[in-house]
């Protein structure tokens, strides 16, 4: 054996560096080949003829393509602002005052996150469009559809992102910094300028970036609501849907990359510099009272709680009765589909994704993050692994999408035959949402002692047996999470699948936007609160679950 590879595999067992090589094998050709794929097809013509940079020249020469950039741009900017600066005093609220109702307060905020964006767009549409509850109510004399309603689904989308990102930050602090600042009478202003605010401004910046990725990445939202203003996510859709334009839909799908990238990077530099922890010394926080303080965030919570239950609200009006506007008499005919192509087996269509996606993708990543982290030997192939499991963190769902098409749909590629299926519709949403998932078991696994698998070497106990019989027990909490992300995610994502099912296995989220195109907008809410209902659901297991799992554990450590 040449001396380098050896160097690369010493100290992994034979079967251990078969389950690494299979699993880093696995992810190079759903990760890598694709993304060349996507690259290499923007360099050639439609001819396959390698032409440069000719085709972005092309793209940037065409005002009605370039001005997709400004656009997306704007709406991104104004988004993300928006969410940004809710997202703070939401979980300011719920951390830092005492108001009351903090349990519904926080889980209300999560409801975007169990719909489509496709949806948020949809129940504006029910709420502030022509025939809206508030329009015809005089409350929104404005224009929905464009560039204000973009904004506005988006401010939806990204507002769960920021709030969660801020509830962590906030509430891991040290009270004795305000402690001190109370001591000699500084002011809640200044306390919140000088202590907080520094406290957390690497989240801030990593917010901010998170939130202008979604928004600028986002295709559900600009497909419903956008209209005429046209956005790179839709130009995408339109190259390669509309036009059979790959050369030009690739170009598109690169600058796509360029904000999520950048995202990226930001985040690693921010993720190594804000790695300091909270000192053994360090007291809990003790709020004191503030009735100004906390009616004026109770009014901020609940302002922003009843839009997002007005939010849904619309969408029970518009999936019960029989003709919104015109008619309102109850029905529930629109839960049977009959106006619609997929009708109810859209429906049962993503419920089977999402549980291949959940099963398989939870499987995949907690072995993967276990080889990666709790095997010895092997550094380099494993550090070749974290690098790849990072890397979606930086991909769009659309350019997850349209490389598969580069890739799979190609007849020289032996892997062709999974084209079409519900095959690589799993595999295209467990590549877009793993990196969450891997960051999650592997913080896991880093917590269990390193001695169980010392102990299990000694014994000359295998490794598989130690990971089915310590590890995965152990780390069932986790796991939980890891499922529920990839179903929860699985059932709401467009973005990702929208150029990979076909006319045999169409899915919900699809589904909807052609409802929406048709105008049944009484079926598209039908489904949308079909995906609502599935989502909270498993969410409600899953907390069921994880009582159950702390229950038994204290009663063991009693």
């Amino acid at each position: 054996m040449p001396a380098r590879l050896k160097r690369y595999l010493i100290g992994l067992h034979p079967f251990q560096l078969l389950v690494l090589v299979i699993c880093l094998a696995a992810f190079t050709v759903v990760l890598i080949f694709p993304l060349f794929s996507l690259f290499s097809k923007a360099f050639v013509d439609k001819s396959g003829d390698f032409v440069g940079f000719a085709n972005y020249i092309k793209y940037f020469d065409t005002p009605s393509l370039t001005i997709s950039i400004l656009n997306t741009i704007d709406i991104s900017l104004w988004s993300t602002l928006f969410s940004v600066v809710l997202g703070f005093l939401y979980a300011y609220a719920l951390t830092r005052t005492r108001i009351i109702g903090k349990v519904f307060f926080k889980y209300t905020a999560l409801i975007p996150i169990f719909i489509p964006t496709i949806v948020h767009a949809l129940g504006l549409v029910y709420m502030f469009g022509k025939q809206g509850i508030l329009t015809r109510a005089g409350f929104f004399p404005f224009e929905l559809y464009g560039r204000l309603g973009i904004i506005m689904a988006e401010t939806i989308f990204t507002f769960p992102q920021a709030f969660l990102m801020f509830y962590v930050a906030l509430d891991f602090t040290d009270g004795r910094l305000y402690e001190a600042a109370d001591s000699i009478g500084v002011s809640p202003a200044r306390k919140l300028l000088r202590i907080t605010l520094p406290e957390i401004k690497y989240t801030i910046i990593n917010v901010f970036f998170v939130c202008f990725t979604l928004a600028f990445t986002d295709f559900g939202a600009p497909k419903v609501i956008g209209g005429s203003f046209s956005v790179l996510a839709t130009d995408v859709y339109k190259q390669v849907a509309g036009q059979f334009n790959f050369s030009m839909g690739a170009v598109v799908g690169t600058l796509l990359l360029i904000p999520a990238i950048t995202s990226f990077i930001v985040d690693r530099l921010v993720s190594n510099k804000n790695s300091g922890t909270i000192s053994a010394r360090a007291t809990e926080l003790i709020i004191k009272p503030g009735k100004k303080r906390d009616v004026f965030f109770f009014i901020v919570c609940s302002l922003v709680t009843a839009f997002l239950v007005f939010l849904i609200v619309t969408l029970f009006i518009g999936g019960l009765s029989a003709n919104y506007p015109y008619n309102l008499s109850f029905t529930l005919d629109n839960f049977s589909f009959n106006r619609s192509v997929g009708g109810f087996g859209a429906f049962t269509n993503s419920v089977k994704m999402a549980v291949f996606t959940a099963l398989i993708g939870t499987g995949f990543v907690f072995i993967y993050a276990y080889m990666v982290e709790k095997t010895s030997g092997g550094s380099v192939l494993r550090k070749y692994g974290k690098l790849l499991s990072l890397l979606p963190l930086a991909l769009p769902g659309m350019v997850v999408g349209i490389s598969f098409i580069f890739f799979f749909n190609n007849r020289a590629n032996p892997l062709n035959f999974i084209y079409g299926t519900i095959i690589i519709l799993v595999i295209a949403n467990i590549l877009h949402y793993f990196s969450v998932p891997f960051l999650t078991a592997s913080a896991c696994l880093k917590k269990l002692d390193k001695e169980y698998e010392s102990v299990s070497d000694s014994m000359n106990v295998p490794r598989w047996r130690t990971f089915l019989s310590v590890s995965v027990p152990l780390s069932l909490p986790a796991i939980l999470e890891i499922f529920m992300y990839f179903f929860v995610n699985a059932m709401v994502t467009v973005s990702a699948v929208v150029f990979l099912y076909s006319a045999k296995f169409k899915i919900a989220a699809i589904a909807i936007t052609h409802m929406e195109e048709a105008g049944d907008y009484g079926q598209a809410a039908a489904m949308s609160l079909l995906i609502l209902g599935i989502n909270v659901l498993v969410r409600i297991l899953y907390e069921a679950g994880i009582t159950i799992i702390k229950r038994r554990t204290r009663i063991k450590e009693a």
